[in-house]
């Protein structure tokens, strides 16, 4: 592969990091303008949000938490997910097309490993694993305020995608 066919892949990664991270963004920006009035919305005050601040343009991974300081979990850079997750986030944020029927359905949350909320709040998709003869091990869990989570292990361990 040429220099430049490597640089191309590079520039479509950065698209889609970028993406995901305006997906995540766009939450905190939804969750400023909620009330705890809203029908739905977790209980916060009004103007609150829940996760972190928006990153500035001078934002890395070098200023990325290695916890979250939320849920107490790790962190995983948006930039350090595979391909695969960054497809999936964009996909995510433009409403689909997934590649699963099981994509988007709500995740019960039954190990316990993330926060807390009711039934409802959370929502499963699958990342695809390159050769896997079926869905894999690999998922995306999106939450109700915004956040995104990333697990290579079927949900025996979580990270926090921060953008």
């Amino acid at each position: 592969m040429t220099g430049g066919g490597r640089r191309a892949g590079a520039s479509s990664r950065t698209g889609l990091a970028l993406v995901a991270w305006l997906w995540i963004a766009l939450g905190a920006l939804v969750l400023a303008g909620c009330s705890a009035s809203a029908p739905g919305s977790p209980s916060r005050t009004p103007g609150s949000t829940i996760g972190p601040a928006a990153p500035t343009a001078a934002a890395t991974s070098a200023t990325r938490p290695a916890v979250d300081p939320l849920s107490g979990l790790p962190t995983v850079g948006v930039a350090d997910l595979p391909p695969e997750a960054l497809t999936l986030l964009a996909q995510i944020t433009a409403g689909g097309p997934f590649a699963y029927a099981q994509d988007g359905v709500v995740f019960q949350n039954r190990e316990g490993i993330l926060p807390r909320q009711a039934s409802g709040f959370y929502h499963e998709y699958t990342v695809p694993t390159p050769d896997s003869p079926d869905r894999g091990a690999r998922r995306i869990v999106t939450g109700g305020a915004g956040q995104a989570y990333y697990t290579a292990d079927h949900y025996a361990s979580f990270r926090r995608i921060w953008p």
